[in-house]
């Protein structure tokens, strides 16, 4: 990512911050405290709150037990205010329905007589007839403010939580069965198992991700496709991390392809890293997968963002990929975002199979990434181009899923 494009990144996501805790001040202090040392000291306390997902971020890359403990609290945090402010939000409707019961007659205030002689003029009648005044109650407006804040509360810790539990169980599995126009006979039954944005740092690794290991080869897979935002560090920081990648048993090899978070850390030392664990890179190439005599073509593109990395030779060719092919052998090909079918489908593409979007993640977000992306999870078609994506495997930011469960996609292959 560019120097612009990074500072304008983190800007957007400094103001969303101080949006959404400037929102929950207002609600869960201000209007369920009078002035005071009470109020002052819950300021000081949602200040601090701010901070924590700023620190994450920044110390993202940080490798110690104190860096890696204030991420495991700073982006709970950030998902447990989202739903918080989420709830809120959605109470605000009860909140103004019950407005004019926190409000009380006012001290002095005549109640409006049953009958009254006829009004002299106009103006007169208007005043006989307006309701007593009312002021504010300041221990009914404690009341519903409290209420609704620990109903928001109790809420957003109960979905949180939900959402913690299923980011870190076991993927589950889909089986897709795709029919493959031009698919030899030979071929029909394949399985193309595939998984997306591990994430592997300081937070998402170890037996989480050995037991994703164990899940793809529990599928008894001929090829395993990994497309893109396996890592969120550097080499020397996740070797052990990765070091399951070597146990991976496929027919016929295991693939990868890089991501957009591939481009964040030292790309060519992880490039170098993983043909080691038997992982086979695909930049802008394609390789034969073959039963018998059948084959078809699995072709693989760096990440959309690579060009903007300044790396040399790195950016999204397909062109470069399916160059020389013969077009009646069928091409899956492997890039980390939806974003691609476009130009897989001018290239008569059958099938792409992508990541990338978390099918969400945290919802509502799936909604957010349909305005960037085509897709946001499963399978869809852009004409004749079929398109799988997977919700993926771990995390970013805050760990939790709530509304895509991580998984291992099982492509089943069938002939027409």
């Amino acid at each position: 990512m560019s120097l612009i494009g990074l500072l304008g990144f983190a800007t957007v996501v400094l103001l969303a911050l101080v949006l959404l805790h400037g929102y929950l001040w207002w609600r869960l202090v201000r209007s369920t405290t009078r002035p005071g040392r009470t109020r002052r000291r819950l300021t000081l306390l949602v200040v601090v709150l701010a901070l924590l997902p700023a620190g994450a971020v920044v110390l993202r890359r940080e490798d110690s037990p104190v860096t890696t403990a204030l991420q495991w609290v700073g982006f709970s945090w950030l998902g447990l205010a989202f739903y918080t402010f989420l709830a809120l939000l959605v109470l605000e409707p009860v909140r103004l329905l019950l407005r004019r019961w926190t409000r009380r007659p006012a001290p002095g205030a005549r109640p409006v007589p049953m009958s009254v002689p006829a009004p002299a003029n106009e103006a007169e009648s208007e005043s006989e007839s307006a309701p007593a005044e009312t002021v504010p109650d300041p221990s009914r407006r404690l009341f519903v403010a409290r209420g609704l804040a620990l109903t928001a509360g109790a809420v957003a810790l109960g979905t949180a939580g939900t959402g913690a539990y299923l980011a870190n169980s076991t993927p589950a599995v889909r089986r897709v069965p795709i029919t493959l126009p031009g698919l030899d006979p030979a071929l029909d039954g394949l399985r193309i198992v595939t998984f997306s944005d591990g994430h592997l740092s300081a937070m998402y690794g170890g037996r989480r991700f050995e037991r994703l290991v164990e899940t793809v080869n529990a599928q008894r897979p001929d090829v395993v496709a990994i497309v893109g935002d396996l890592v969120d560090g550097e080499v020397a920081e996740l070797r052990e991390e990765v070091a399951p990648l070597a146990d991976l048993v496929s027919e016929q090899g295991v693939f990868f392809v890089t991501g957009n978070h591939e481009y964040f850390v030292d790309t060519t030392a992880w490039l170098r890293h993983l043909p080691t664990l038997g992982v086979q890179v695909l930049r802008n190439e394609r390789v034969p997968i073959r039963r018998g005599g059948a084959s078809f073509d699995l072709a693989g593109i760096d990440d959309r963002t690579a060009e903007g990395s300044g790396i040399p030779g790195h950016r999204a060719d397909l062109d470069a990929a399916l160059d020389g092919r013969d077009d009646a052998t069928p091409v899956v090909l492997l890039a980390h975002q939806p974003w691609m079918v476009d130009q897989a489908r001018a290239a008569d593409v059958q099938l792409q199979l992508s990541g990338h979007t978390h099918g969400g993640q945290l919802w509502p977000f799936d909604y957010a990434i349909r305005l960037d992306q085509p897709a946001v999870q499963g399978l869809s078609r852009s004409g004749d181009t079929q398109l799988f994506v997977t919700t993926g495997a771990g995390f970013w930011g805050p760990p939790m899923r709530i509304g895509a469960r991580p998984e291992v996609a099982v492509i089943e292959l069938r002939a027409p």
